[in-house]
């Protein structure tokens, strides 16, 4: 493959065509990329709607988006965006293009970047002769049983030295804002109670148990959801419940807000969703709960936690259609007990608390992590 002289800029172009949580799991490795070239230029594409997650790497140099996919057919305005992103591309040289996305939507993407290379993951579900001609860089990485940053990681490290770890995640500080109505908050744990994919949701009763015990050690709860009705509706009954002392979001905060919350939250508990990972890059000691998706693929990296997942998850560790196997697997597995006994350790001091500042690294190790998932 070609690289750029010793001199010249380095510019590269990362495709990620996923959901907001697997884009903020791309920035170890776009980290990674700069702490191994600093002068480098690194551009990043991700679906319209996961851009603003992004706003605290401070690695990335520009961000493009795409058109997420429709059922039906596409807008005027669609084709316009579209007809614009590939004239982009056309108009800019790269020195490498990485396709992480798996898909072909990112594929025919990287079709249009100028590059001598173009580089994907073959390594578990081979890519078919037709990409294989429009691809030159091809991963052999095997990923099964690793976490999603390795993925990333390995991909593009089988092609830049970027060195033996992925970094942790950090939403920089300078990058938040606050909550103005709640710029005094403290003393308080940030719960992020539902999700847009109901087969993840944990039971309300549930939350309800989990919060009053947790309203005995602090202060004050934020409750936390996404923006869609039913997500709204359903912790609003729960801050009802709850009283005074809890505070909804709403759903209406930016994710530069709710990282202000999470880098001076005591501790954060959720389920698997982009909030979760969000509480890692600002280093908030987490409490994951996991149901029908696989925790060592997704769960929190490299920040102080522990994830409380059905027995059956370690069943099918590194299974090649893991993916598929513990689609039956429910969020409701997991008791109350076993994750309130979790938050009382992080309460308590114990299995490590907040690192030294907000994104920064922590002492734990990925094996540390494997051990935390709790059946």
């Amino acid at each position: 493959m070609d690289r750029p002289g010793a001199d010249a800029l380095m510019r590269v172009l990362i495709i990620k065509l996923k959901h907001i949580g697997d884009s903020l799991l791309l920035t170890p490795t776009i980290d990674a990329i700069k702490a191994m070239d600093p002068s480098s230029e690194i551009w990043v594409l991700v679906r319209e709607g996961c851009q603003e997650i992004l706003a605290g790497c401070v690695s990335i140099d520009r961000l493009l988006t795409s058109a997420p996919p429709k059922k039906g057919d596409r807008t005027l305005a669609d084709r316009l965006a579209g007809l614009r992103l590939a004239t982009t591309l056309l108009t800019h040289r790269f020195d490498y293009v990485f396709e992480l996305s798996d898909g072909d939507r990112g594929r025919w993407l990287a079709t249009f970047a100028r590059t001598r290379n173009r580089c994907t993951n073959g390594g578990v579900r081979p890519i078919s002769r037709g990409w294989s001609r429009v691809f030159n860089g091809i991963a052999e990485c095997n990923w099964l049983g690793m976490h999603a940053v390795e993925k990333d990681f390995r991909t593009v490290g089988e092609f830049l030295p970027l060195g033996e770890a992925p970094p942790a995640m950090r939403f920089d500080p300078s990058r938040t804002k606050p909550w103005e109505t709640e710029a005094d908050l403290s003393d308080f744990a940030f719960l992020h109670t539902a999700t847009r994919w109901e087969r993840k949701e944990w039971p309300a009763d549930n939350w309800i148990k989990l919060a009053e015990r947790l309203l005995q050690r602090v202060s004050r709860l934020v409750l936390s959801c996404g923006p869609e009705e039913r997500e709204i509706a359903n912790t609003r009954r729960l801050a009802e419940q709850l009283g005074d002392r809890a505070i909804f979001t709403e759903g209406k905060l930016e994710w530069s807000q709710i990282a202000w919350l999470l880098q001076r939250a005591r501790l954060f508990v959720g389920v698997d969703t982009a909030a979760m990972h969000l509480a890692a890059a600002c280093n908030c000691p987490t409490v994951a709960i996991f149901g029908p998706s696989v925790p060592w693929v997704w769960r929190p990296w490299r920040v102080p936690s522990e994830v409380a997942a059905p027995e059956d998850h370690l069943t099918y560790l590194g299974v090649y259609d893991q993916f598929n196997q513990v689609a039956a697997l429910k969020t409701a597995d997991g008791p109350v007990s076993r994750v309130w006994e979790a938050c009382q350790r992080f309460l308590d001091g114990g299995r490590q608390t907040r690192a030294a500042g907000p994104g920064s690294d922590s002492d734990q190790t990925d094996e540390d992590h494997r051990l935390n998932i709790r059946v």
